[in-house]
């Protein structure tokens, strides 16, 4: 990714949903006094600093803006009754008029344009989105965990594959592995004793876990993948959570899993949820000097 890769997508995108026109969605409001019309409107009443710092604007710029407004009738602005060295500002009736033509016409404008793709691709643009606002702002992205969904079990394969391969080299055979216990769990797990997960973050895939079951008393957890860009925001730790408690609630009195010592951050999280390893052994399946484990907890 370069400078002018970036450059060059903010101008197509600008001019996509047509924010470069004088007048933003038909109005006379620029983009961003239709932004502060946006905030204005989310609530009541609105410190002007906490308005300032959400926008990231200049102290006299904002002033100039609702100065404007004021004076066109579209918000009123008064001393903070618990503080009174703030000012709030509030939108009045035309504001908020004001507030609903935007609203109104920025929604039928992304619905045409998303009417002009068909469902999967508007789901692409939808994980893509995500994936952009969760590596410019991580800390506003939401990690979440959901069951499983048509196509998924393909992505797991995928980014098995390309993640193992890049990072350890492992090529191939790991990826046909991970095919394999994939095919067999979407042929014909049991709803009631089986389950798996997608990790999201701000609504892109991010991660993934399994939990099978072994025998009758042991749950196998299986296939635990954090996307890279992912990492350092707990999603691992939360597919290992509940991966454990789904595996309590149907009645296993153990859990397994078959990991390799060169797996660093995932035998960290093992060992903070109370999994101890209980054999080792050397083998060659992906590469050379493989060390695989073993690891249990009781449930």
């Amino acid at each position: 990714m370069t400078v002018a890769a970036v450059r060059e997508f903010n101008r197509f995108y600008t001019a996509t949903i047509g924010v470069l026109e004088e007048g933003l969605l038909r109005t006379e409001y620029t983009l961003t006094e239709a932004r502060v019309i946006f905030e204005l409107a989310q609530r009541d009443d609105t410190e002007v600093v906490t308005l300032r710092s959400t926008l990231g604007l200049d102290a006299g710029y904002l002033s100039r803006i609702l100065a404007r407004f004021e004076a066109a009738g579209l918000a009123a602005r008064q001393r903070s009754a618990a503080d009174g060295r703030r000012q709030v500002v509030r939108l009045t009736d035309a504001g908020r008029a004001a507030y609903a033509t935007l609203d109104s016409r920025s929604a039928g404008e992304i619905a045409a344009l998303l009417d002009r793709l068909p469902h999967p691709d508007r789901e692409r643009l939808g994980h893509a989105m995500s994936t952009i606002r969760s590596l410019l702002s991580p800390v506003e992205a939401t990690v979440t965990l959901r069951a499983l969904r048509p196509g998924d079990l393909g992505w797991v394969v995928a980014r098995h594959g390309a993640v193992y391969d890049a990072e350890y080299g492992w090529g191939f055979a790991f990826e046909a592995l991970v095919a394999g216990i994939v095919a067999d769990y979407g042929r014909q797990h049991d709803e009631a004793t089986e389950s798996a997960w997608i990790a999201e973050v701000g609504g892109a895939p991010a991660g993934c876990v399994f939990c099978v079951r072994h025998d009758d008393t042991t749950a196998k957890l299986r296939l635990l993948l954090v996307e890279p860009w992912a990492r350092g925001r707990g999603v691992g730790g939360r597919l290992v959570d509940e991966c454990v408690r789904f595996a309590r609630d149907a009645g296993y009195a153990r859990m397994t899993l078959w990991t390799n010592d060169i797996l660093e951050a995932a035998r960290h999280i093992y060992a903070s949820r109370g999994f101890e390893c209980v054999s080792r052994a050397p083998h060659s399946d992906f590469g050379a000097g493989l060390i695989a484990e073993t690891w249990t907890k009781e449930l």
